[in-house]
């Protein structure tokens, strides 16, 4: 079952993709709003994986070498 949401979810990016690549040569208007819709999604990707991580900004309690004098 996993096997079969991967794949589609695989022949989606790879739809998303073609239809980007066909839009931006002039293609057809359905290809357009697909080719939209594809890079929105990959930006809202793009932004929830960056709002998860750290700004590798280090606390005052934060050891710099990880070793603890304890």
């Amino acid at each position: 079952m996993i096997l079969l949401l991967l794949s589609v979810v695989l022949l989606l990016a790879v739809g998303g993709c073609a239809c980007v690549v066909w839009a931006a040569r002039g293609g057809p208007s359905w290809t357009r709003a697909v080719a939209k819709t594809t890079l929105v999604a990959g930006e809202l990707v793009r932004s929830s994986g960056r709002s998860g991580r750290s700004s590798g900004h280090r606390g005052a309690d934060d050891d710099p070498d990880g070793s603890s004098d304890g």
